[in-house]
């Protein structure tokens, strides 16, 4: 089906803007998009992962190894059972260019501002590994929700979700971050292809370019003394990207672009178009008509100086009788699974494994306090459906793997028992090896507990 037409205002502006390379520009709107899948490699290695092809698959480009496009526009990948089992994200080609940019190391701080519904932290949490903190940040409370769904199908450990605005976060944390992104709201002219029709003016392009500019004023707080700043926008308007940025290096003279590594089809920024002699051209355009993806751009700009700054620490708190149900679980239903007992913290009924070290986050509202590890009942504990996501092999205690295509496994999505021989107790049931959901075995039966809301009909 040939996609809407944008509107006729926009298609006049990007005329003028492109000249020549308008027409290309134009045709890729009647274009199919092209998805693309992210391995979660938490979980997997590429080598793995190809070693049993799934889907036919192609690279996106050396800027992100585990990141393809696919080959058959009919898979549905977000059907199978490795997407329910965080084994990949369904991500926009031109967005993962954004994480990667990012290119946070193992170990560092690093921020997601603006971070629903999840694409993006969940890149930069697979990039940091098990190790360091990433706060995922939105400040709408039901986006916030799908974020931590999200988040908690990767099975990332050493993240904070929080649902607070950038001020907030700013007066809270203060420079702690070595890497913060801002993926801007913005008037989305990048996704008239992907959504077939959208609303625009001049008017509201001008409303997302003062957003962006007190985001950004925030994110520079939140930023310590060298570390690197990203900003992204989904949209082609100069205002709400060069001219952003143009701005933001004006008001913060401590800040410089950095050149970004090359990835191909990208274009440089376009410093003419907003009469700048900064060296915006820096910055990536990605162009639907170049780049096997929707438009982005991105910038990256460093702070200056170096070292840190002080904070106060996360005092995690939990009750002896909380700590005792844990414990007794872990012994008797849970494999290697190596934990420090002062990170354990209770809120809300639950229980949770706060990352190492983290800062004190004072009146800020979190979504998750890094690792849900269960509910705690009267006499029990009811292990957490993100645990069963999170664990590794050797964490594992009993498991039932399935196939992908195993019809008993397409009854468990759905609900149902299923027949069992093995010991009572908790059982993680898994696919071709990865970690899908909870069962409880006993007089025969999995008890099935797979959660209601995620279950197919």
């Amino acid at each position: 089906m040939q996609n809407q037409e944008p509107p006729t205002e926009f298609l006049d502006k990007m005329r003028g803007l492109l000249g020549d390379g308008f027409a290309a520009f134009a045709a890729s709107f009647d274009e199919p998009r092209r998805v693309g899948l992210r391995l979660n490699t938490l979980k997997t290695s590429v080598a793995d992962f190809n070693s049993k092809p799934v889907f036919a698959l192609s690279s996106v480009g050396p800027h992100e190894p585990a990141a393809f496009l696919l080959a058959d526009p009919a898979a549905q990948p977000g059907k199978h059972p490795f997407h329910e089992a965080g084994v990949y994200y369904l991500q926009e080609p031109a967005a993962v260019v954004v994480g990667s940019v990012v290119d946070p190391q193992p170990g560092e701080w690093v921020l997601d501002l603006a971070a629903a519904p999840g694409g993006k932290s969940t890149h930069l949490a697979a990039r940091l590994g098990d190790s360091g903190l990433l706060v995922a940040n939105d400040i709408d409370h039901s986006r916030a929700q799908i974020l931590a769904q999200n988040m908690e199908r990767w099975g990332s450990r050493h993240a904070l979700l929080t649902n607070a605005t950038p001020s907030q976060l700013a007066d809270q944390f203060g420079g702690i971050f070595d890497r913060v992104l801002v993926d801007a709201p913005c008037s989305g002219e990048g996704l008239f292809r992907r959504m077939g029709s959208f609303a625009w003016s001049e008017t509201n392009v001008a409303a997302c370019a003062l957003r962006q500019s007190h985001i950004l004023a925030d994110a520079a707080r939140l930023l310590r003394p060298g570390g690197r700043l990203v900003y992204a926008t989904c949209t082609f308007s100069p205002e709400e990207n060069e001219g952003a940025i143009a701005q933001f290096l004006a008001d913060h003279p401590d800040f410089s672009l950095e050149p970004i590594p090359p990835v191909a089809g990208a274009a440089p920024g376009r410093p003419d178009w907003v009469g700048s002699g900064l060296p915006l051209d820096r910055a990536l355009r990605l162009w639907p008509h170049r780049f096997p993806g929707e438009g982005h751009f991105i910038a990256r700009l460093q702070k200056q100086g170096s070292g840190g700054v002080d904070y106060d620490l996360f005092q995690p708190r939990a009750s002896r009788e909380a700590r005792g149900l844990w414990a007794n679980f872990a012994a008797n239903e849970l494999g290697d699974f190596g934990y420090e007992e002062e990170r354990l913290h209770e809120a809300n009924g639950r229980l949770y494994l706060i990352p190492p070290d983290a800062p004190a986050t004072g009146s800020i509202r979190l979504v998750r306090y890094g690792l849900l590890l269960g509910e705690l009942r009267r006499s029990h504990f009811r292990p957490a459906h993100t645990l069963a996501l999170a664990l590794k092999p050797h964490e594992r205690g009993q498991t039932a793997d399935f196939a992908p295509d195993d019809p008993w496994l397409a009854r468990y999505l759905a609900g149902e028992d299923l027949p069992y021989t093995g010991a009572s107790g908790w059982v993680l049931v898994t696919v071709a090896g990865f970690g899908l959901g909870w069962g409880k075995g006993g007089n025969g039966r999995l008890k099935n507990h797979y959660p209601r809301g995620l279950r197919r009909a």
